[in-house]
């Protein structure tokens, strides 16, 4: 298996339109209009679209109101918010590798639009700590992915081939480095998400729920952008779209929709409005809904609909200028509207 050279930053011998994605020959120079996959563009221009920053919220009202919260929902804000940190911190520095192996520049450029909004996402939750609770316990919250025996289980084959890639890196291991990712963007951080929406709808942490449904925006946008490559990167490596191959995407959605499932009843299981097998009927549409845009067909025939119809107002009710669900104040989010549009919840 030919192992991945990291691409040289200008080859000028080597055209502007690359030939492949990985593995290709590509001088380099950036030219939007003569790419080998014109619609990457449009992919680069929705993700951008979402630029925000963690400061632009308000925390004034979650600064007074989280004292106020029960023990178990304290504690299971800590615990989300250790997750979310866990998972995205180590997003932005595989979007990085991913756009070191890449030949083709506007791959290139897509990664490192996401690895700079990643990194805000990353920089968000110690905003949000911060505003909300003393340093030890934010520091606390921060040591749990090394430290909290269920979600290290959670995360080890997130470990295992994120650490793959980079320590072997091959048209393999990045293809499977990106169903991660897809699986990262569309489907584990999403019982955190619903814990947070969750308390807004009750009128509580509504500022923690707009900075969330901020970060599930562009999620959802890094995940089409992701199983796109994905999709191009197979065709032009047809040897890789095998059945083993597809069997093992399958196993792989199979095992984080239980992983997923067991640390939503582990986190949520004494949190007052969210029914957990709701939850895990969430769970597997939204791993329907991932396999999907990979290319590949539902495992879950049951939950083709989403089984928590409540969860949609936190994402469906933004648009450029419009005030949030509880009326906090009016804000651009999209800076260009006929941008707007992308995968609901």
């Amino acid at each position: 298996m030919a192992t991945l050279t990291r691409v040289k930053v200008l080859n000028p011998a080597q055209p502007n339109k690359s030939t492949a994605i990985f593995g290709g020959q590509a001088s380099g120079i950036l030219n939007w209009n003569d790419l080998a996959h014109p619609h990457f563009y449009t992919l680069r221009q929705k993700i951008r679209s979402l630029f925000w920053t963690a400061n632009e919220v308000d925390m004034t009202q979650d600064v007074k109101q989280f004292p106020n919260l029960s023990k178990a929902e304290q504690e299971a804000f800590l615990k989300i918010i250790g997750l979310l940190a866990t998972l995205d911190g180590p997003q932005t520095v595989v979007a990085m590798k991913i756009a070191d192996f890449a030949t083709d520049p506007s791959v290139k450029s897509i990664m490192a639009t996401i690895a700079d909004q990643e990194s805000e996402h990353n920089h968000s939750y110690a905003y949000v700590l911060s505003s909300v609770t003393t340093l030890d316990k934010q520091m606390a919250s921060f040591e749990m992915g090394r430290t909290d025996e269920v979600l290290m289980k959670r995360n080890e084959r997130i470990v295992d081939i994120y650490n793959e890639f980079a320590e072997n890196p091959t048209i393999e291991t990045v293809l499977k480095a990106m169903v991660y990712t897809t699986l990262l963007e569309g489907l584990f951080f999403y019982s955190g998400f619903a814990f947070f929406y969750n308390l807004a709808r009750h009128q509580k942490m509504v500022g923690t729920s707009t900075m969330i449904s901020y970060i599930n925006r562009d999620e959802l946008q890094h995940g089409k952008a992701i199983s796109d490559i994905f999709r191009a990167a197979l065709a032009e490596n047809p040897e890789y779209n095998t059945e083993d191959f597809t069997e093992w995407i399958y196993n792989q959605f199979r095992h984080s929709v239980e992983q997923e499932i067991i640390w939503s009843r582990y986190v949520l299981g004494e949190i007052e409005g969210i029914d957990l097998d709701e939850m895990a009927g969430y769970v597997k549409y939204r791993a329907n809904k991932m396999l999907r845009m990979l290319g590949l067909s539902e495992i879950y025939p049951e939950f083709t609909d989403n089984p928590m119809k409540w969860i949609r107002a936190y994402v469906d009710n933004f648009d450029d200028t419009k005030t949030d669900f509880f009326e906090q104040t009016s804000r651009q989010y999209v800076k260009t509207s006929d941008l707007n549009g992308f995968d609901d919840l």
